[in-house]
């Protein structure tokens, strides 16, 4: 689990069965078999190098994120560890398990801030995001701005802090990023789903949760 605080710019280049990344020493202490989130993406410590480590990558994770695709070009990545449980969780709870890809539409500057939006290549996404809702790009804790009714395009005022302290400054329109909805919404909408194939785990008396319900528990 991560907080979408990077605390690490590296980089990441292409091995035979995995990955591998540079640029770790800030978040030493390092062992083999640590979570380190890399642009997102939760990957394990298999071997410990100088200044980094080697990766595993499986096909699930090639496909559904951009970490191949830069680490064929030695791109430049967001590092962060895993969340000790008694760290400040200054940014929202990120599991680094990436929902799927944004393209960066648009990116201008504005006098205190730079104003970004991104598109869902999936718009089923969307569902998960609403104004003031957190999100992760590239593994960094954003807050989203504004997006259009369903949610498939959304934008975000970054800070200068921000900006300068991650890749957020190598994008350009055009780019492609890592997404990752907020696990709240995720897993809202699972219990809210109701499916009847599955069982309330700790009460057999549990009831269908149905608008009726709601309002009947002073809901309105």
């Amino acid at each position: 689990m991560f907080t979408g605080l990077v605390q690490a710019v590296g980089r990441v280049q292409r091995r035979a069965t995995g990955v591998l990344v540079q640029g770790c020493s800030p978040l030493a202490p390092l062992a083999e078999g640590d979570s380190v989130a890399v642009d997102g993406v939760c990957l394990t410590v298999a071997e410990l190098i100088a200044d980094g480590f080697r990766a595993d990558v499986s096909e699930e994770t090639l496909r559904r994120t951009t970490l191949g695709a830069k680490a064929d070009r030695g791109g430049v990545v967001n590092l962060e560890p895993a969340l000790r449980l008694c760290d400040r969780l200054g940014g929202h709870l990120v599991s680094g398990h990436v929902d799927g890809s944004g393209e960066v539409v648009a990116l201008d500057a504005r006098s205190t801030s730079w104003y970004l939006e991104v598109c869902w290549q999936d718009p089923a996404f969307g569902r998960y995001v609403c104004e003031k809702a957190s999100i992760a790009l590239d593994g960094i804790s954003l807050t989203v701005a504004g997006c259009v009714e369903d949610g498939s395009r959304f934008w975000i005022a970054v800070i200068a802090h921000t900006w300068t302290s991650t890749s957020l400054q190598q994008l350009n329109v055009g780019a492609v990023v890592n997404l990752e909805a907020d696990l709240l919404a995720k897993y809202t909408e699972r219990l809210l789903a109701g499916a009847p194939h599955l069982p309330m785990a700790s009460n057999r008396n549990a009831q269908e949760m149905s608008t009726e319900w709601l309002a009947s528990h002073g809901w309105s």
